[in-house]
């Protein structure tokens, strides 16, 4: 693998370009090693952000699903133990009430709801993983200035000068994808009005891996066990609060979610850096276009409630590798590509809108959303089937095994010979 700094105007040919180096960028070029096709990732940022990223607060609550696709690319294993923390329990707490949604694994074979682990560490192993792809060039510094798609073929323009040929290109470059509106693919933005903030904290009582949801009547309050006696923490309030949450000192801070989570854990410290974020949803209408597809955030962005971005990413991306793959030679195949749209829209489309019911609902501070509120909780508490589908959406514990490995090897094995 090598990197790009500068290089004078020339054309360079690759089977895929892939726009943009995080997660979901990274782990597609993972699903295509082996394949022998000749793979670009353009990447806007310096090398050092991909191979050393810096801690951004954010920690990803993972699926079983996603766990067994980082496994099947190799990267679960490069994670150290003290890396990932299992979430035994979830309860929902609704406002100042007692009354809680409670999951957990006492009754199933699974051992944990799910895995938290850091955005950055994640991103990291990631790119380690990558960086022993030899079929791939990561050209960092990078912007695109242009896209041309036509039948002949697809052909990316940086701004540096250097101009990349291509069967397909995939953007994966963000909810804001510059590369999607470019090749003229229309989403729908929803601005929640909204801030999330996130950092870690430390606590006097252990939180024995239990997960809880708080949605209060002014924010609501995420506290996500890591290793120890800490937990993640994800603030959502009013964007008009933000400088206000943000201003507050250390111990300010520590003192009001110590304070909104009614003394559970005991004392509260900060342990990091805080982090703010605003929320902005984001479904694109379509996922491909004649030699082009989108994945990742610039497919579907989520707000992080249900904690589905980074798993629809994952799992979206690992559907479109499937699909060409599955397709051999043709990877402009269009009917692969609908394939890919067909699935991985009735994957994220129930969930993106489902979501964002929940958000209306319960940040709906007015009378009958709060009866509602209540009513939903109950509801789901006692009737099994309910609570067990939602159980299952959000662990994704029944998917299936996938097959990617297989295919891979079968691909590599046909073009050795």
């Amino acid at each position: 693998m090598s990197q790009v700094d500068q290089i004078a105007s020339a054309e360079v040919n690759h089977d895929i370009i892939i726009i943009g180096g995080g997660p979901a960028g990274l782990s597609f070029a993972c699903s295509m090693a082996n394949t022998g096709l000749s793979i670009a990732i353009i990447e806007k940022q310096p090398l050092k952000s991909l191979s050393d990223p810096s801690f951004d607060g954010r920690d990803i609550a993972l699926t079983h699903q996603s766990v067994r696709i980082l496994k099947e690319l190799g990267v679960w294993a490069r994670l150290a133990e003290d890396d990932i923390s299992p979430i035994r329990e979830a309860k929902v707490v609704n406002g100042t009430s007692p009354y809680t949604l409670d999951f957990d694994t006492h009754s199933d074979a699974i051992s944990a709801l799910g895995f938290l682990v850091s955005n950055h560490k994640i991103r990291k192993t990631l790119y380690d993983q990558a960086s022993q792809i030899s079929n791939l060039e990561i050209l960092t510094e990078s912007t695109v200035v242009s896209i041309d798609l036509n039948d002949a073929g697809a052909n990316v323009t940086m701004d540096n000068g250097l101009s990349l040929g291509a069967s397909l290109v995939v953007a994966a470059d963000s909810r804001f994808s510059e590369t999607r509106r470019m090749v003229g693919i229309p989403a729908s933005m929803h601005d929640f009005g909204r801030i999330c903030i996130v950092c870690r904290i430390e606590h006097e009582l252990p939180h024995e891996q239990t997960a809880y949801e708080c949605f209060h009547y002014d924010r609501t309050l995420a506290i996500l066990p890591l290793n120890k006696c800490q937990s993640s923490i994800v603030v959502t309030a009013p964007m008009s609060h933000r400088d206000a949450i943000m201003g507050l000192s250390d111990e300010q801070f520590s003192q009001d979610i110590q304070t909104r989570f009614s003394g559970r854990y005991g004392k509260m410290s900060l342990a990091s850096e805080r982090f703010a974020y605003p929320l902005v949803g984001v479904h694109a209408s379509k996922f491909f276009t004649n030699r082009f597809a989108l994945i990742g955030d610039a497919a579907v962005g989520m707000h992080p409630v249900t904690a589905h971005g980074f798993n629809l990413g994952l799992s979206g991306q690992e559907i479109l590798a499937n699909e060409i793959i599955s397709a051999g030679n043709d990877i402009n195949s269009q009917q692969a590509l609908k394939r890919f749209e067909t699935r991985h829209m009735l994957n994220s489309r129930p969930i993106y809108h489902g979501t964002n019911e929940i958000v209306r609902m319960f940040t709906d501070d007015r009378t009958p959303a709060k009866v509602l509120r209540s009513l939903t909780l109950r509801a789901a508490n006692n009737f099994p089937p309910v609570k067990r589908m939602i159980r299952n959406k959000l662990t994704e514990s029944q998917q299936p095994g996938g097959f990617l490995p297989r295919l891979r090897n079968s691909w590599a094995n046909r073009n050795r010979a």
